[in-house]
């Protein structure tokens, strides 16, 4: 099991124990034990192996003994008779955004709702609205929910995906060249399955090495070049084994899309060519196939990295030698979001510091909340001044540049929870929407970039991928007010979130705004999260020259107004 499959369960539990009104130590033990295996860095089945489980912090020896259940079982007893001592369906319920454990115990003590269909219909008789606690926005933003939580697949996140790929390539790599190719080599933000593709002089010895892998859960089909299996994380994989003088022409065609494949088809047909994927063809002579670059060099146009293959414009510059150099996954200067263990973050400032360094970045910032936002721990004015006075401190030790950073809340109304007089003291200043989601969200935007002091919009539209579909907002006039008023607008590495997205960071870049990809850390692990907020900045096109924090320390300052 991976850690975000046992920290659900343990997220779950608490949930489940808060509505049954359990002790509130008992609570908070299974919320910590569930934030700490998220926030390791080491599989938790590792550390089980290793018996180092109560090692973990949060972890005490108890919950260590139910984690310890649950791995070698992939149930537990507690949790499947917590579920049966309550008549709530949890797992349905608690997947609606807007839906926490107080709101979900209260529709069920007030309306005796206890699953979607009897949400569903409370909110049809607007029964709801008529709670206190809720009202009739909080009645439309759960029916909305709710509509989206149906409509929402089954697609893993990009993160799931690529790590899995990384962990079997890495163990394939020593007797075969291996590269993932499909949706996921295109970073696409949610994946179905992946291939893998893997030159071999023995394919059958591959295919036994590959599943025979730990993460492979079984083996659904098998033959002589082609294996599939499915991981213990639910995802499909398939292994093909080609000739190398087609691993190019191969990969090309695995890799897709379907719709750039078709279009470079069709080219190869003008040019009395045949394209498949076993190489390019004239008159049955193979006169490409071995790499990918040698194809689309004989069919007349510039390599296109696979983030771009969605036929949305990129062949057609390919064949004019007009395809921008995308943002390098080894560009990025710096981080620019982050939170310790001063607000919601899991680890401290020197440990944020000391992997940021592993990373060889030259700066980072620190963007601890601050003002009024309970829930993420915010800090007061006293307590952000003595963290600035800790930064400097460190900064007089050398190594890399601590800036003085804050995530500022913009409330309902479109004022920022904190004074200017204190945003001006900042190197940067984030400002973001986490409360009101349904109210003014574009006016609340527009009003923050209009403050002199506010340098950068965190996660813009405030989405959750297959959770919530973010703030309804008029994204034009957002990009039109950042490019006027200087804001840079983030893309955000969080897996589940990615935001902006590609199809907004392609838009933002075409009028002229200003980008910052950053990981919104809250422990040292979640920093690893950068090369996908990469990944997703180069489906939108953008190049180094529109990344503030691909910049020089110096040049990035005088990036942001």
């Amino acid at each position: 099991m991976q850690n975000t499959e046992v920290a659900a369960v343990l997220w779950k539990i608490a949930e489940l124990l808060d509505i049954k009104g359990g002790n509130v130590f008992k609570v908070n033990a299974y919320r910590n034990a569930a934030r700490a295996v998220e926030n390791i860095s080491e599989p938790i089945e590792d550390l089980w192996k290793k018996g180092e489980l109560e090692e973990i912090q949060g972890i005490g020896k108890g919950i260590a003994k139910k984690i310890d259940e649950l791995l070698r079982t992939r149930k537990l007893k507690y949790y499947e008779e917590l579920k049966k001592s309550m008549p709530i369906d949890i797992d349905s319920l608690s997947n609606i955004e807007g839906l926490g454990a107080k709101k979900i115990k209260k529709l069920y003590q007030k309306l005796k709702i206890k699953n979607l269909s009897d949400l569903e219909r409370a909110i049809k008789n607007h029964k709801v609205s008529r709670l206190e606690g809720f009202g009739e926005k909080s009645e439309q933003h759960l029916s909305e929910s709710i509509k989206f939580s149906k409509a929402r697949t089954s697609r893993m996140l990009l993160s799931e995906a690529w790590y899995a790929a990384n962990e079997i390539t890495g163990k394939l790599k020593h007797v075969a060249d291996v590269e993932v190719a499909g949706s996921l080599r295109r970073k696409k933000e949610t994946i179905g399955d992946f291939d893998l593709l893997a030159c071999s002089e023995n394919p059958q010895g591959l295919m036994k090495i590959f599943t025979n892998l730990d993460i492979v859960r079984d083996v659904t089909a098998k033959g002589e070049t082609k294996c599939s299996v499915r991981l213990k994380n639910g995802l499909g994989v398939d292994l093909r084994v080609v000739k190398k003088k087609q691993f190019g022409s191969a990969l090309l065609y695995f890799t897709g899309s379907k719709e750039h494949n078709i279009y470079l088809r069709r080219i190869a047909i003008s040019k009395n060519y045949k394209l498949s994927e076993y190489g390019l063809f004239f008159g049955g002579k193979e006169i490409a196939g071995k790499t990918e670059e040698e194809v689309y060099k004989v069919l007349g146009m510039q390599y296109i990295e696979p983030e771009l293959r969605e036929n949305t414009g990129e062949i057609e510059l390919a064949q004019k030698n007009k395809i921008p150099k995308i943002l390098g996954y080894d560009e990025i200067q710096g981080d620019l979001q982050m939170h310790t263990t001063a607000s919601d973050g899991a680890n401290t400032i020197e440990q944020m510091k000391e992997k940021c360094s592993s990373l060889k970045y030259k700066y980072m910032c620190i963007t601890d909340h601050v003002g009024m936002l309970k829930i993420a721990g915010s800090l007061s004015l006293n307590q952000l001044k003595r963290q600035g006075e800790k930064i400097d401190k460190l900064n007089k030790k050398g190594g890399i540049i601590i800036l003085k950073g804050a995530e500022i809340n913009i409330k309902a109304n479109g004022e920022l929870d904190v004074k200017n007089n204190e945003l001006k003291k900042l190197d940067i200043v984030f400002a973001s929407i986490h409360t009101s989601f349904s109210r003014n969200g574009t006016s609340r935007i527009i009003n923050s970039m209009e403050n002199e002091n506010v340098d950068i919009i965190a996660h813009p539209t405030g989405r959750l991928i297959n959770k919530r579909k973010g703030y309804d907002l008029d994204m034009d006039k957002i990009f039109e007010t950042a490019k006027i008023t200087g804001t840079v607008l983030e893309v955000n590495s969080q897996p589940n979130r990615l935001d902006l997205n590609d199809i907004y960071i392609k838009a933002a870049v075409s009028c002229g705004c200003r980008l910052s990809i950053n990981t919104d850390a809250h422990s040292a692990e979640h920093l690893n999260f950068m090369e996908i907020g990469i990944a997703t900045a180069r489906r939108g096109w953008a190049k180094k020259s529109d990344i503030i924090n691909a910049q020089p320390l110096k040049k990035m300052m005088k990036m942001m107004k």
